[in-house]
């Protein structure tokens, strides 16, 4: 393992200094760095078979999680929002996501007011919609309840922190949302969550404010839904092309979010429609092997973007985590190999893995839904 320990240290080194480099150029012409994330989608338009990797950490979960939100540190005690913000500003820094999702609040201070992304390659993004079945709270049971559609931001204040703004005013904040819809194969609901999408997608194109779109799988119990088990993934893909074959180009989301749920489905939305940049969710926190197989397999089938949130926030060390999933999404490292480089790393810096080597490396089963465990 030394050798091979080596060689990615190496890779990751090289990276650093190059990000580091732009950064220095950019602060001396007065300049921003070019967002990854067009740069990577211009290519991915031109060529979606391309082998770029968008990689995004969410970091909104302060609108779904409420306290527990934040994580906890190694110490075991929670990160307090500010604990968690600073984790946030060095991951940007550290220039190896290409998009950075956070709520308003959050975006509002750091992007607005304290600008960490005005010399950064990364983009900033907020969730744009909270529907209730992201209302992860302690004696709650929204997330068995069918999926209504709502939301506390707004457009307005996304973009500049207050309601109504002024033209000078739109660019300071973020431009970019993530709005989620969820279908329940109940016709009544499934329309109020298509009804409010348009709402949203008519304002958004209105006021220049782009989006991605996740749809998750259905929340409610099978008996409810009644849709087989294997038949979930396919009623997703039909809904995404139902969804957006009536829409325009200056509408439609830059790209999309799903649940991971084996090569089949994944492979059949990306085939059907190249055009479509197609995402999957990192799902639960389960292992390191976990998480870095998921970019692996679904990169190899497809998908282009992955958008990673309780796997990186749970991390010994996110940086270091993030490094590696960087060097996994660029076919620069295989999955097992990487969890023992990430190893070797956190040992190297004196900090106690959550698992044995062992145990990190197996592979666990991915849940499909936000609010599973």
């Amino acid at each position: 393992m030394g050798g091979g320990t080596s060689v990615v240290a190496g890779r990751l080194c090289l990276r650093k200094a190059k990000h580091v480099c732009q950064l220095i150029l950019a602060i001396i012409c007065g300049e921003t760095l070019k967002k990854t994330l067009d740069v990577k989608l211009e290519v991915l338009k031109n060529n979606p078979t391309a082998p770029d990797f968008i990689l995004a950490d969410a970091k909104d979960a302060d609108m779904a999680y409420g306290i527990a939100s934040t994580g906890r540190k190694l110490d075991g005690k929670p990160r307090s929002i500010d604990e968690y913000r600073e984790e946030i500003r060095q991951i940007v820094f550290q220039g190896m996501v290409d998009i950075m999702l956070m709520s308003a609040s959050t975006s509002e201070l750091l992007t607005i007011q304290q600008k960490i992304f005005d010399s950064s390659g990364v983009t900033p993004a907020v969730r744009a919609n909270d529907t209730t079945d992201i209302h992860i709270v302690r004696g709650g049971r929204y997330t068995q309840a069918p999926s209504q559609p709502f939301a506390t931001a707004t457009i307005d204040h996304v973009q500049s922190g207050k309601c109504p703004a002024n033209q000078n005013e739109l660019r300071s904040g973020a431009n970019l949302g993530l709005y989620s819809v969820t279908f329940n194969n109940d016709p009544d609901q499934d329309l109020r969550v298509m009804e409010a999408y348009k709402a949203f997608r008519l304002e958004a194109e209105a006021k220049g404010f782009d989006h991605f779109l996740e749809v998750f799988h259905p929340n409610v119990p099978a008996k409810v839904h009644g849709i087989p088990p294997e038949e979930i993934p396919f009623f997703v893909n039909d809904h995404i092309v139902r969804l957006l074959a009536g829409v325009p180009s200056t509408s439609r989301p830059r790209f999309l979010k799903i649940p991971y749920a084996g090569p089949k489905a994944l492979e059949e939305l990306c085939e059907y429609d190249p055009s479509l940049v197609v995402g999957v969710l990192g799902g639960s926190a389960g292992t390191t092997h976990d998480a870095f197989a998921l970019i692996y397999e679904a990169k190899r089938h497809g998908a282009r973007v992955a958008l990673f949130g309780r796997k990186i926030n749970s991390a010994e060390h996110q940086p270091l985590f993030v490094e590696h999933l960087r060097l996994v999404a660029d076919d620069q490292i295989l999955p097992a190999e990487a969890v023992k480089a990430y190893h070797a790393a956190l040992q190297k810096m004196g900090i106690t893995p959550h698992r044995e080597l062992k145990a990190d490396l197996e592979l666990t089963t991915n849940h499909t839904k936000y609010g599973s465990d």
